[in-house]
C-alpha cells in the first residue's frame, strides 16, 4: 500500500512538472516591423496544393537558432483562432508550421473547403516577440 501511495505521488509530481512550462523572456522588435502574406490574396480560391509567399518589413529573416538583433523566422498558422501563448515556443504541429530554415515561401496542401492563414514571426527560439508580430488573418477557399 505504501509503495502504491508513493508511486501515485510520484506520478502526480511528474504530471505537475510537465504541465508547468517555464516562461521565456520575449525579445523586443522594431516598432515599424510588419509581417504579411504576399500571396494568395485574401478570399482567393486555390487548388489543393498552392504556394504561400511571406512578406516582412523592418526586420530580417534568420534561421532558427541564429540569435541576431531584429531578426526572426516565420511560422504559418493554419486554421488557428487563438495565438500561441506569450513566453512559450510556438508549437510544431499541423496547425503551426515552422520555417526555421529562414524560408519565405512554402507549398501547402490543404483539404477542400475554407481555411484561414496567418503568419507569426518568432525569435531564434521559436518564441513570439514581446509585442507579437502577426499578419492579418486571410481566408482561402480550397477547391
Amino acid at each position: 500500500m505504501k509503495r502504491l501511495l508513493l508511486g501515485t505521488i510520484s506520478l502526480l509530481v511528474c504530471i505537475g512538472v510537465q504541465a508547468a512550462q517555464p516562461t521565456l523572456q520575449a525579445q523586443s522588435r522594431p516598432d515599424d516591423a510588419r509581417v504579411y502574406i504576399l500571396s494568395p490574396a485574401d478570399g482567393a480560391t486555390v487548388p489543393r496544393t498552392f504556394t504561400v509567399r511571406f512578406g516582412l518589413h523592418g526586420m530580417g529573416v534568420a534561421p532558427a537558432g541564429v540569435d541576431r538583433k531584429d531578426t526572426g523566422h516565420h511560422h504559418l498558422l493554419i486554421d488557428v483562432a487563438k495565438l500561441p501563448p506569450a513566453g512559450q515556443p510556438i508549437p510544431a504541429d499541423a496547425h503551426h508550421r515552422h520555417f526555421g530554415g529562414g524560408q519565405t515561401e512554402t507549398t501547402l496542401t490543404l483539404t477542400p473547403g475554407t481555411h484561414t492563414l496567418q503568419l507569426e514571426l518568432a525569435d531564434s527560439r521559436h518564441v513570439p516577440f514581446a509585442r507579437p508580430l502577426i499578419s492579418r488573418r486571410i481566408t482561402v477557399h480550397v477547391k
